[in-house]
Parts: C-alpha cells; structure tokens; sequence
C-alpha cells in the first residue's frame, strides 16, 4: 500500500502508471478530494489514520479498507454508514502494543472481544491486526512488536475469526514486517520520496 498523505493527486497518477493499485491516506478530507480527482482510475482506497466519530460516514462511503479501529463505536458508526450497495467495508483493528498514551489502538487485552464484536457487524469485514512499533534506535525492536502482533492474529484465530491480514511495516522497516507475516506493508518515502519540510509542518 501506497502511503500518499501530502502528495498529489499527480504523484498518485505517476504511481498507478508505474503499476500501483493501493492507495493509503490518512486524513479525511484529504482522501476524499483525491478520491474524487482520480475516480477515473481502478483505485483501492485505504484509510489509515486514527478515525473520529463525526467523520466516520465519509471514510464508510469512499473507502474500501479502514486500518485505524481501536474502538468498537467507530466500528458501530462504519458499520451504520455503509451503504448497502458497496462491498462489504474491509476493516483492521489497530493495536498498541507498546502502551504508549499519545498513540491510537486497543491494548492488546482488549483485542479479543473487540474482534468478536466488529466481527458480527453487517456491512463489515474484519480482515486482521495492523500496528505501528514506537520508535527506538533498536532496530531488532520493530519485528520483536511484528510478532506480537502475529502471534495475537494467531491466537484469534484458534477462536474461528479467520483473520487473514497482517498490515504492519514501513518503509524503515518493511522486511522485518514481511519476515513476521506482514500481508500488506505502508510504503511512502520509499515510492513517493520525503516530504518537504512545509509539508510536515501544515501536518
């Protein structure tokens, strides 16, 4: 997947032209006016910045996967929102592994039962686990985190979810995320480049 929050709709064009389908953004507004733009193209949309309740009917409408659930609320919200005549929203419960308070997802206790519970919401589908490792200068520390997150996916699965989606990894440390399992990785840098200072800034 594709991370193309602060690029362009032109750079997304250059993407797909280079053979690249998934498409990742991070804030509302944002995807949906590229999702717009580029309606013309075959384009898997992913959502994966945390989601706020009031903007949950956008994200149901416009995109194809949501990455971010740590509540069962936005679920319940997603889950009223999505139309009836789109596919089944595809959906990822994200985990915080590391128990840091600044950062979104369920602790990982609360993964069960939260699974079970999106997992029986109409109009979605529970697909797996996504996390995102704190950042240290261990660079063994990121697939330590991968394999939890495998190791938890597993454990859901011996309760009959079959889960089968693993989004984890970035562009600093894809190959620790594949080596553990990952399905699908975040790449932005390593495709689109660093974004300028501004950018980040106005981020």
């Amino acid at each position: 997947m594709a991370i193309s929050k602060t690029f362009s709709a032109a750079s997304i064009r250059d993407a797909y032209s280079a053979g690249q389908r998934s498409f990742g953004e991070n804030y509302v507004q944002e995807g949906v006016e590229k999702i717009t733009e580029l309606a013309d193209l075959d384009l898997d949309w992913h959502f994966t910045g945390p989601l706020q309740s009031n903007k949950s009917r956008q994200v149901a409408a416009r995109f194809a996967w949501v990455h971010a659930i740590d509540r069962l609320k936005i679920a319940q919200r997603l889950s009223d929102a999505r139309g009836s005549h789109l596919p089944e929203l595809n959906v990822c419960i994200q985990v915080n592994l590391s128990g840091e308070p600044t950062k979104s997802g369920a602790a990982a206790r609360e993964v069960g039962a939260l699974a079970r519970s999106v997992s029986v919401l109409p109009r979605l589908k529970l697909r797996g686990l996504t996390t995102i490792p704190e950042p240290c200068n261990d660079v063994a520390r990121p697939r330590v985190r991968f394999a939890e997150l495998r190791r938890l996916l597993e454990t859901l699965n011996t309760e009959g979810l079959g889960l089968d989606t693993l989004s984890m990894g970035m562009s600093s440390d894809l190959e620790a995320a594949i080596l553990e399992g990952a399905t699908i990785v975040r790449v932005g840098t390593a495709i689109f480049g660093s974004r300028s200072a501004a950018d980040r800034a106005s981020q």
